[in-house]
């Protein structure tokens, strides 16, 4: 028996060799995310149907009450807005990124890494001192003529802190996607009769949509979790699926109601972009043949 039949090939044998390998670098993070993200889901969902007893008395007391159903409708259409408000705001502001010279765009970077180093509380109590009735805002509206606009405690005051805490995780996936966008596609669409809004429009907006739909994916479901934000410059109008679940929580001790509330919020952020997500992949594709 020579030496080469001697050896035993792992791959031979089933063995899991160099393909596994890939798997097996990714174990500690999958084990991390089960433990932090999974385990305390499931504790959720069951506490949701066990509490105070075995059944679905807590979903049938959340879609029973109105005002739960307001709440709910109330926390998408608030993120519906701050998304909106973070796309029309960081597009020109990515699009500028990739446009100025290295130094500027650093700058530019720093501006959006910056809001990182702050804590949210910071910067939601310094939301409440310019969005106050006697608050920089108002004070600045009253010395130019203008009456004074009510912006704390209401749903526009909400808006606009979210919008400025998530405004950098718009503008990271949008200028991920504009920076490898050539820019002489542009002008080559110029060169051939095209104006200035047709060209954006034609090739380099399709061409940036994929940035525009992360984006909007991650600030849309970060805002649904939000609870300081709203909480400090919001009103009983404004008031959102968080709260509730931090009063039922905490205050009232109904965990039961309080797991059925973010079981049913987990449920309604699936469906809708179980939903949207086969319109992206269909613009993504033709901005792909574009």
């Amino acid at each position: 028996m020579s030496a080469s039949d001697s050896t035993i090939q792992p791959a031979a044998l089933g063995w899991p060799g160099r393909a596994w390998r890939p798997y097996a670098l990714a174990l500690p993070a999958l084990i991390l995310l089960i433990a932090v993200i999974g385990y305390p889901l499931l504790t959720i969902v069951l506490r949701s149907l066990s509490e105070p007893e075995w059944g679905v008395q807590n979903y049938a007391w959340f879609f029973g009450a109105p005002v739960n159903l307001t709440v709910l409708r109330r926390t998408f259409t608030i993120s519906a807005w701050v998304t909106l408000v973070c796309v029309v705001s960081a597009y020109p502001y990515a699009y500028l990124m990739t446009a100025v010279g290295p130094r500027v765009r650093l700058m530019l970077v720093l501006c959006v890494l910056i809001p990182f180093w702050v804590s949210g509380v910071v910067r939601t109590l310094s939301w409440v001192i310019l969005l106050q009735d006697s608050g920089v805002i108002n004070s600045l509206l009253r010395a130019a003529g203008f009456s004074g606009v009510k912006l704390i405690r209401t749903q526009t005051g909400v808006v606009i802190g979210m919008a400025q805490v998530l405004l950098p995780f718009m503008i990271l996936p949008l200028y991920s996607v504009m920076k490898g966008i050539d820019l002489r596609l542009m002008r080559a669409a110029r060169s051939l009769g095209a104006s200035p809004f047709r060209a954006f429009f034609t090739v380099y907006l399709p061409l940036s949509l994929p940035g525009v739909y992360a984006g909007a994916i991650i600030v849309f479901i970060l805002a649904l979790g939000f609870y300081i934000t709203p909480a400090l410059l919001g009103g009983p109008r404004s008031t959102m699926l968080s709260t509730l679940v931090q009063t039922q929580v905490l205050s009232l001790l109904q965990w039961g109601r309080g797991g059925a509330m973010g079981v049913v919020l987990l449920v309604a952020t699936f469906l809708l972009l179980a939903l949207a997500a086969p319109v992206m992949r269909s613009r993504h594709r033709e901005a792909g043949r574009r």
